[in-house]
């Protein structure tokens, strides 16, 4: 993940320099006058500083932003999932875990907002550069695999219902997101390596890049395998997931017998989360496979250099945004989580009532125990003195 962002910080000087080369020996005009788009949709000649002043001053406030507004979405998801009495199902497990990953992914992202305001100029040390950028990473493979795990556990649950409700157990499920997390860790080390601060002396500035230092042999390999890894290989899972529950709903549905519609219900908000985040993903996972391309001498650098750069940009800010909407449709697809949020609220709402109950009790008591004391009769002679007499 986010190579893009080293790759275009790296691939940018060393264009500028080729520019102020040219400028140099006078063969070719000035950068400023060449005209292209913000996004093109064929190959660019030249990089255009205007573009890089747009990301500059567009990209920060909407990364604090989606930061600030996501954190607050993901803690009450995971507060809903905690908070309520019930116990989770497979899918509410995973869910869980979906939302953990983005709230963390989430945390790193205000770090790389100051980056870009500051103009690539990374001042936070080499242990914030390796942590914040493998955080980033981490959370890719982890969501998309959880999203892997909730259409598996949908296909078990619809088209192999007998066969595999073994497996269907929260034990598993929370022995399968550590596995993930594992996972994620595990595909994360070539950041972890190649991730470093690197001062550029002739533009005084210290960059946080990944530095393949071995060559590019590395970064191929970094790019082929998150496009197979996090992308293509999750995509043909949920695929064949998704293709089996469609059929096995199409026969429950033709079945008169059946008006029991919360597997469908249940179904469409797994659908709801995948569509997301193939939309949020998907222009990140083209750049970086063309950018694949490029490395293989399929395409030509020169030309797809500046699309690259722009595009690499604005497609991982726009990746971004799925950690932030997820939540969002958990509220208005879950039906199930929108139960949980009611639940919570009625238990809370009682609970306060209970309180206020008791303590009114307990200040009419008090009261009543007070003036008793107070009108409490004075007895002058004892029944024994009376007697006596």
């Amino acid at each position: 993940m986010l190579i893009h962002l080293s790759a275009e910080i790296t691939r940018r000087v060393l264009l500028e320099v080729k520019l102020m080369e040219q400028i140099v020996s006078s063969t070719t005009a000035s950068v400023g006058s060449e005209e292209s788009s913000f996004l093109p949709i064929g190959p660019s000649k030249s990089p255009d500083s205007t573009e890089w002043e747009m990301i500059q001053t567009i990209i920060p406030p909407y990364i604090l932003a989606l930061s600030l507004l996501g954190l607050l979405l993901n803690s009450f998801v995971l507060a809903v999932f905690v908070a309520h009495k019930d116990r989770l199902t497979v899918a509410e497990i995973y869910l869980s875990n979906l939302a953990l990953a983005d709230f963390l992914l989430l945390c790193g992202l205000p770090f790389w907002a100051m980056y870009i305001l500051d103009e690539f100029n990374w001042s936070y040390g080499d242990a914030l550069c390796k942590l914040t950028t493998s955080n980033i990473v981490i959370n890719f493979y982890t969501s998309i695999y959880s999203l892997v795990m909730i259409s598996v556990d949908r296909y078990l649950a619809l088209v192999k219902t007998m066969k595999a409700r073994w497996l269907r157990r929260t034990l598993y499920a929370k022995i399968m997101c550590f596995v993930l997390w594992l996972l994620g860790l595990f595909l994360s080390l070539p950041t972890i390596i190649h991730r470093k601060v690197k001062f550029f002396e002739e533009y005084n500035t210290t960059s946080c890049i990944l530095d393949y230092a071995h060559g590019s042999s590395w970064k191929l390999a970094h790019q082929i395998l998150m496009n197979v890894l996090g992308f293509m290989l999750p995509i043909l899972f949920i695929v064949f997931s998704s293709w089996n529950i469609i059929r096995a709903l199409a026969r429950r549905m033709e079945n008169a017998a059946f008006h029991d519609f919360n597997d469908a219900k249940a179904t469409v908000l797994v659908y709801a989360v995948t569509l997301l985040f193939l939309l949020c993903w998907a222009p990140f996972q083209v750049f970086t496979l063309l950018d694949t391309l490029c490395d293989l001498e399929v395409l030509d650098v020169e030309l797809w250099s500046h699309t690259l750069d722009i595009g690499g940009q604005v497609s991982v800010y726009l990746a971004f945004l799925d950690s932030m909407l997820n939540p969002l449709l958990y509220v208005f697809s879950g039906q199930y989580f929108r139960r949980k949020v009611c639940a919570i609220y009625r238990r809370a709402r009682h609970q306060r009532r209970g309180s206020d109950m008791t303590t009114f009790q307990r200040s009419v008591a008090s009261t009543y125990v007070n003036r008793t004391e107070q009108i409490r009769p004075v007895v002058i002679f004892s029944p024994k003195d009376q007697i006596g007499r």
